[in-house]
């Protein structure tokens, strides 16, 4: 083996961990799939699979999570994977049996030439049956077999995920198949669907990724609510049309995450914490952003109208956050993305129509949190890249409405992020002092009058338990 390759399988914890645990373990064993082609091409190794002979799998794990100090648990009864999962997560681990009597066949059913390719744990040189080291030098993607797509047609996608996410060319003769054999795709799981779609949107060149989805025709399968977009042409506020557009928001959204002191200097540090909260589905705040930059404008191939030489897309955000919530249950996402995805897609207009009321009141602000709550923040993020995109000779797209609107957009940002921080504002009495101090009955004529305090108090006209009280005798 050469030096660089056991140097960087040395270095990664995970395999340090197999290798303490099973050296005493008789029988065969290899490092498999993504840490030997990320070691090929240079990449940190962090996490690690391993292929055992049938039957040494759980024993394996265990071995190798009572030297990691982990867990170790079954996480696929179909295949028989184990993993394992330090306390502290920093690495996973998998272990596979064998999938072909001999750890050439076995290398031969995977997916890619790239990660068919074994090291023994113990050491000792690469198996390479497919050609798949000189495929990593050359930066190539390639199927490892001319069936590799029949076999699991979730390969499709992940070639577009892998190159974009790997700096990767797709061979020509790949390129072909997967161009032919696009269709299949549909045949995957919908959450293995949405596992490779993570991984492209979140993931490192996500445009590239959307880019080679469209070349080898499977936006069309997998996306087609998007690729519906597609020569929808919009209004003189724009220059593209749904399709060039939500990708132009999903570019400007891209170039704000990465110089977030660009858009704003004082809120950047707060603005970079509540994008790298976790939300759902393995998906960060930052990353369920770039999904509603993809999705956001989906209701507008259907609501789209012409009259007296306009254009215009009434509705579309409401028939957007339907349509999100079927490419949700299609994918089969969890209820939180969905309900996340589709309030960014509903709300998204909002901060646009108060343009004109500028100062807004305190109310105004209230008002707008309230509507979009708990998206507040997220989608006043969004407005951002969508008014950014939008470069078109129409009045919207003028530079002061431009200005305008991302001065507006701090303005709410920091409100909305501190919404999220402390919460809403909470009245200075209770319903149930309600009840007793005034003889408001319980029921919905409570709720009215509470909804008017918290805004109150977030306006600076009530703060007091004696004020709220005097107020609630008025609103009665």
């Amino acid at each position: 083996m050469s030096p660089p390759l056991e140097g960087a399988l040395a270095a990664a914890p995970s395999i340090s961990a197999a290798r303490t645990a099973l050296e005493e373990h008789p029988g065969s064993i290899w490092i498999v799939g993504g840490a030997i082609r990320d070691a090929l091409l240079g990449v940190e190794v962090a996490d690690a699979d391993l292929a055992v002979e049938p039957g040494r799998e759980e024993g394996a794990a265990r071995a190798i999570a009572k030297v990691a100090g982990g867990t170790a648990f079954p996480l696929s009864e179909e295949h028989a994977t184990w993993r394992v999962v330090t306390s502290t997560r920093d690495w996973h681990l998998d272990v596979a049996p064998l999938r072909a009597p001999d750890i050439e066949g076995d290398l031969r059913d995977r997916d890619f030439a790239i990660n068919a390719v074994a090291v023994p744990l113990a050491g000792g040189e690469p198996i390479d049956p497919t050609g798949g080291i000189a495929d990593a030098e050359a930066r190539l993607l390639r199927v490892a077999s001319e069936s590799a797509f029949l076999d699991d047609p979730i390969r499709l996608l992940r070639a577009a995920r892998l190159s974009a996410g790997l700096g990767l060319a797709i061979e020509s003769g790949t390129a072909k198949l997967a161009r032919t054999e696009a269709g299949r795709v549909a045949d995957a799981a919908g959450e293995r669907q949405f596992s490779e779609l993570r991984g492209l949107v979140a993931g490192p060149a996500p445009l590239r990724g959307i880019e080679l989805m469209e070349q080898l025709g499977l936006m069309p399968v997998v996306l087609p609510e998007l690729e519906a977009e597609r020569g929808v042409v919009q209004n003189p506020n724009h220059h593209l049309d749904v399709l060039g557009h939500t990708i132009a928001v999903l570019e400007e959204w891209l170039g704000i995450e990465s110089d977030l002191p660009g858009f704003s200097d004082e809120l950047a540090a707060e603005i970079e914490e509540f994008l790298s909260e976790p939300l759902a589905d393995d998906l960060t705040r930052r990353d369920a952003l770039r999904f509603g930059a993809l999705f956001h404008d989906l209701g507008k191939p259907a609501t789209r109208s012409e009259g007296a030489g306009y254009v215009t897309f009434i509705g579309h955000d409401e028939i957007g956050a339907q349509i999100i919530a079927g490419i949700c249950r299609r994918l089969r996402t969890s209820r939180a993305l969905s309900t996340h995805l589709q309030g960014l897609a509903h709300h998204h207009l909002r901060l646009g129509f108060l343009i004109h009321t500028r100062p807004l009141s305190r109310r105004a602000v209230y008002d707008y949190l309230v509507a979009t709550e708990p998206v507040s923040a997220d989608v006043t993020l969004l407005t951002v890249a969508d008014r950014l995109a939008a470069r078109g000779e129409g009045p919207l797209a003028s530079t002061e409405m431009v200005e305008a609107h991302l001065d507006l957009a701090r303005e709410m940002l920091r409100e909305g992020l501190a919404w999220h921080r402390d919460g809403p504002p909470r009245p200075p009495v209770s319903g149930d002092e309600l009840v007793d101090e005034l003889g408001i009955p319980p029921g919905p004529e409570i709720g009215r009058v509470l909804e008017e305090l918290r805004a109150e108090v977030f306006t600076g006209e009530i703060s007091s338990r004696s004020q709220a009280l005097e107020r609630a005798r008025e609103l009665r």
